[in-house]
């Protein structure tokens, strides 16, 4: 009896690991992520033929949309709780979780010709300090850590501008509405113009960013490949790149 064609091309599909065993996941990525997590998403597909499509947003409104039952398979947060809070609410799976980057926080104004510092937030000389929304977003919570040990917040906090995430706090100064903004190192790299100040780790807690699979991914091949990768070699060598620390372990 002949093999039909298109069973044969099935077949060898199957044998080769071709585009038929290809898979789909969908991933929550925190919005300071956003660059090294395209840049990890191709490398992904390169090497595993599964398509990690990527949603970004602020981690708490990640998660209100993880617990209302979005589709989601993995969640890169930009915090430790979020991903620990969706553990313990049956949302993701148990022995997931792990720290796949450590973030850094800098103070930093488009104008070289400004010093942001910790004197230059003492001074005042400014009219508007944009940080990121701390209820939901863990850069904005660092931030107003960074204003509390340095004795400023009440000083400072009427010329606060919010936004909603970490990426549209970097608009704020790239566009001048603020002339000082806490950001993510991230954000900088590649960035020679304007002026930083890499605030010290000491002075708020560490930014550690957990991802987790979650519960309906659960025996999802290209979920669980995903989760692999983000482990690897390739994916820390990223990660790396853009200015962050690698946990490299379970939480």
């Amino acid at each position: 009896m002949k093999t039909k064609p298109a069973v044969l091309a099935l077949f060898l599909a199957a044998v080769l690991g071709g585009p038929a065993l290809a898979g789909e996941v969908h991933v929550a990525v925190a919005a300071n992520f956003t660059e090294p997590a395209k840049e990890i998403a191709a490398a992904f597909k390169e090497k595993t033929g599964h398509d990690a499509v990527l949603s970004f947003g602020a981690t708490g409104q990640l998660y209100t949309q993880i617990a209302q039952d979005a589709p989601f398979g993995v969640f890169l947060s930009a915090d430790a709780e979020r991903p620990q809070q969706a553990v313990a609410e049956g949302l993701a799976e148990k022995d997931s979780r792990f720290t796949y980057a450590v973030g850094r926080l800098v103070l930093w104004s488009k104008d070289a010709g400004r010093t942001p510092d910790e004197e230059a937030l003492r001074a005042g000389d400014f009219s508007r300090l944009a940080i990121a929304n701390p209820k939901t977003a863990p850069y904005g919570a660092a931030a107003v850590e960074t204003l509390t040990a340095l004795g400023v917040l009440a000083a400072v906090e009427p010329k606060l501008v919010q936004g909603n995430n970490i990426a549209q706090t970097f608009q704020f100064v790239d566009t001048g509405n603020a002339e000082f903004g806490f950001v993510a190192a991230a954000q900088l790299v590649g960035r020679e113009s304007g002026s930083r100040w890499l605030v010290p780790e000491h002075m708020h807690q560490p930014i550690r960013q957990d991802a987790v699979l979650l519960k309906k991914a659960a025996g999802n091949e290209a979920a669980e490949a995903f989760i692999t990768f983000l482990k690897g070699p390739e994916a820390r060598r990223i990660i790396e790149r853009y200015g962050y620390g690698t946990g490299g372990g379970a939480s």
